[in-house]
């Protein structure tokens, strides 16, 4: 996808700033984001839960997958085909193998079903009204284009900024959770 320059210096920008946290800040501000997806309707009542295994100094996840996977949720996580995405159930993290960008995806024989009930989406920047900034590569906006779900950002605070610039294929997110706040985007 055709990313414009306005989005690759905000992206450059966040990404340093989410760089230098630290780790045991993001440990701590990682265990918040779970306890507050416990508190909302919309996640607790979620079966089918699409989440991501984190890379680099993302939002770690590795808890909230265990989590859910001990209480019973079905949980997909996203594997990369080419230009597309695909979300695969994993039963533990032994479904996962090292894929594109060397990150952590289902294996070839996990079950594909891309019609989850929520899915959590990697952040590097959000705007209040839910306008999110990834990596570039448009694979979640391809992928949310097609497949309706309530989503949820996982991000630091201080990745919540006033104004990110808008392309046509931007799909908005409904939720985000901070370390300090749950925040509905649209009504």
């Amino acid at each position: 996808m055709e990313d414009n320059p306005g989005k690759k210096s905000l992206r450059n920008l966040l990404l340093e700033k989410r760089d230098n946290t630290s780790f045991d800040f993001m440990k701590i501000a990682s265990e918040k984001m779970q306890k507050r997806l416990k508190k909302m309707k919309v996640f607790r009542d979620a079966q089918k839960i699409g989440a991501y295994y984190p890379i680099g100094s993302e939002v770690l996840t590795q808890d909230i997958i265990q989590e859910l996977l001990s209480i019973g949720k079905e949980v997909f996580l996203p594997k990369v085909l080419g230009e597309k995405m695909e979300f695969r159930k994993i039963v533990d993290f032994s479904s996962l193998e090292k894929g594109n960008f060397d990150i952590m995806e289902p294996k070839e024989n996990c079950q594909v079903d891309n019609y989850l009930d929520v899915i959590l989406v990697p952040t590097v920047g959000i705007s209040p009204i839910g306008l999110r900034l990834g990596y570039g590569h448009g694979f979640y906006d391809k992928f949310l284009a097609d497949y309706k779900t309530i989503t949820i950002s996982l991000t630091l605070e201080k990745q919540i900024v006033k104004n990110i610039p808008k392309a046509e294929h931007d799909v908005i997110i409904d939720w985000i959770v901070t370390e300090d706040r749950i925040l509905k985007t649209q009504i």
